[in-house]
């Protein structure tokens, strides 16, 4: 399965000539990223995950077009995007189903507390292929699985270094790549990932670094 980064959250999947997209959100070329894609998962409502009217011009050009997303994206998108309402699907915490020829299952059910006057929203994570696991706004484990690629959102206003750290440690997968990363610079991104590097090492995680438009093997 080829994986390709884009800026912030937004990662493409392609396999067997089929792409399945996590997260276009504002901040990540989101045209680029949903170029020919079969499927799209939102974790969240969040602009930086979930490019409105970006993704509702997808659906509408493309009637084969499915995604996946909690109810109050699901919602807002079929106000957009009328005549894609039968391809959008409400996603919640415990399902399996599969798109596009992966199969998904989910996991986590809430958005990291930023602040508490900030309301919480509903945040879904996504494990495609028993593979990779795309976390959104959370530090939620998955349960009774192996992940083999992680996901990791190295930077946000809810998070601090010792639970990125941590949150490496708990899924210890073998493999993890950088998201949710648009607002440092290179200097914090150094030292977060030189931690991310050097410690979860320690536990069995190899930590690589992708740029935007980079793609891997996985």
């Amino acid at each position: 399965m080829k994986l390709t980064k884009f800026t912030h959250a937004c990662v493409r999947l392609e396999k067997d000539g089929r792409v399945l997209v996590l997260d276009p959100g504002t901040f990540s070329e989101t045209d680029q990223a949903l170029a020919g894609a079969d499927a799209v998962l939102i974790t969240h409502e969040h602009a930086d995950h979930v490019d409105v009217d970006a993704v509702a011009a997808a659906l509408q050009g493309n009637t084969a077009l499915e995604l996946f997303a909690p109810e109050a994206v699901a919602a807002t998108l079929r106000s957009k995007a009328p005549d894609a309402g039968s391809r959008i699907h409400a996603a919640a915490v415990g399902e399996d189903f599969e798109t596009a020829g992966f199969t998904v299952r989910t996991f986590g059910g809430q958005h990291a507390l930023i602040h508490p006057q900030i309301p919480v929203v509903a945040n879904v994570g996504y494990l495609v292929d028993a593979n990779v696991y795309h976390p959104g706004d959370s530090f939620a484990i998955p349960d009774g699985v192996e992940v083999r690629t992680l996901l990791v959102p190295i930077h946000a206003p809810w998070n601090k270094v010792g639970e990125v750290v941590d949150f490496v440690i708990g899924v210890r997968a073998p493999l993890a790549f950088p998201v949710h990363d648009a607002l440092l610079n290179d200097t914090g991104r150094g030292l977060i990932e030189g931690h991310v590097t050097r410690i979860g090492a320690k536990y069995g995680t190899e930590y690589r670094h992708l740029s935007s438009g980079d793609s891997v093997e996985v």
